[in-house]
């Protein structure tokens, strides 16, 4: 499972303002952000494993982000989901991320999935559970995790029946996390990063995991600026963010808008 907070075009100073934990089991290998693909076109870390990523920033300023949608069966999806997010970084924007994704579908398929889309013209949700179902997200915030979430100022949630006592935690840790991170008056997008970033490593609202086998290995945090002579933020923590340092990575000159 995984938590996912959005802020899009809900601050005047930053398009896109994202943090994120990563849970996944221990043992699976991965490796820290850099810049990868055609010409160096998006920033993100790496599962060693499968080859993909759950997380990313191109040189466009698009932001993806996938978390696990549980299902009350799991699906034999034929391709790895994180592949399909180094697909979207190779993408243009936001819109043709969606279209890259919908071509997808036609022949290949997933376990379910909650995957965000966001650039400084548009921002969706893409759920898939067999099917896709697509929604434009309304400025503002949105919190995304493995049985839905509060997307457009609604509950979305989906429980399934085999895992209903963990997926009502997760519903009451998206809830809490929602209604912590309303904007304050006056505040700018790094300003509520930094809240966002607290919450998700603070162990109260249930993002943070701690398990033998299971648990949150690392942590995001993407912030986009509406200067297009400004560089990017891309940090990350390969670590639960409670107790390991988030260190930015190094973008190239290409992530400006110059």
């Amino acid at each position: 499972m995984c938590t996912l907070t959005l802020a899009w075009r809900a601050f005047g100073d930053a398009p896109v303002a994202l943090a994120a934990n990563r849970d996944e089991a221990l043992d699976r290998p991965a490796e820290p952000p850099t810049v990868r693909g055609d010409d160096g076109r998006y920033v993100a870390p790496r599962d060693a494993e499968a080859g993909g990523t759950w997380i990313g920033l191109s040189d466009s300023g698009l932001a993806v982000a996938i978390t696990n949608r549980w299902l009350d069966a799991d699906r034999e999806g034929d391709r790895s989901r994180g592949l399909l997010v180094r697909d979207c970084l190779e993408s243009d924007s936001a819109e043709a991320a969606v279209r890259s994704v919908e071509r997808d579908l036609e022949t290949r398929s997933y376990d379910g999935f909650n995957l965000v889309l966001a650039d400084d013209d548009a921002a969706f949700l893409l759920s898939y559970d067999g099917g896709l179902a697509v929604t434009r997200l309304d400025p503002g915030v949105h919190v995304v995790g493995n049985v839905g979430g509060v997307v457009n100022g609604v509950e979305r949630f989906a429980i399934p029946e085999r895992r209903r006592a963990f997926a009502e935690e997760r519903v009451d840790s998206a809830r809490r996390i929602a209604a912590e991170l309303v904007p304050e008056p006056g505040e700018s997008g790094a300003e509520w990063l930094d809240r966002a970033s607290a919450i998700l490593a603070d162990h109260q609202y249930g993002a943070c995991l701690h398990g033998d086998d299971f648990g949150t290995r690392s942590f995001t945090r993407i912030l986009t600026s509406t200067d297009p002579t400004a560089v990017p933020e891309f940090a990350y923590a390969d670590g639960p963010p409670c107790e390991t340092p988030v260190e930015p990575a190094s973008l190239p000159p290409s992530f400006t808008g110059e």
